[in-house]
């Protein structure tokens, strides 16, 4: 699921991509965002693991469609819902191509996906954009690192090994 705040060109949103294509559901009022769901929050202090599988099975994984400008918007979200960090990955999408951190809806949804275990659905997400192979192609040795670890902290330390010095 995706909670869009309608902020991004109608155009380049890969939210609105998903959606048209029929891979996501897209909410535009919290009060839709499943409660107990994933919620993808960079600002969290738990990093995502392979450990939160079953809470994604369960409740689903949302992301937050937005500016990055609207921090708040995620203090919000937090209630009720089990916010996680995506650790260190590198964007592929045009906008951001090379920089890290600064994924687009479609890579942070993919890449969530990878680490749960679900790569095939990853890479379904991912193949409706002409660029979408190549992020996981950039992040390939992280994801695979992250999706072995064991809990949250465990990410955290595989991503160091990735972060540039």
């Amino acid at each position: 699921m995706v909670y869009d705040l309608g902020e991004c060109d109608p155009r380049k949103c890969t939210a609105r991509r998903l959606q048209r294509a029929g891979r996501v559901e897209l909410v535009r009022r919290m009060g839709m965002v499943p409660r107990g769901a994933l919620l993808l929050d960079p600002f969290s202090e738990t990093a995502l693991s392979p450990s939160d599988a079953g809470i994604a099975r369960e409740n689903g994984v949302v992301a937050v469609d937005c500016s990055w400008r609207r921090i708040k918007i995620f203090e919000a979200l937090r209630a009720g819902r089990e916010p996680r960090a995506l650790p260190y990955l590198v964007a592929a999408n045009p906008t951001y191509y090379g920089r890290p951190t600064t994924l687009s809806t479609v890579e942070a949804l993919s890449a969530a996906l990878f680490i749960l275990g679900e790569e095939d659905r990853a890479r379904d997400l991912l193949a409706i954009f002409k660029w979408g192979p190549v992020f996981l192609e950039l992040n390939r040795e992280p994801l695979l690192a992250y999706r072995e670890a064991r809990s949250s902290s465990e990410v955290v330390s595989i991503q160091r090994r990735f972060m540039p010095e």
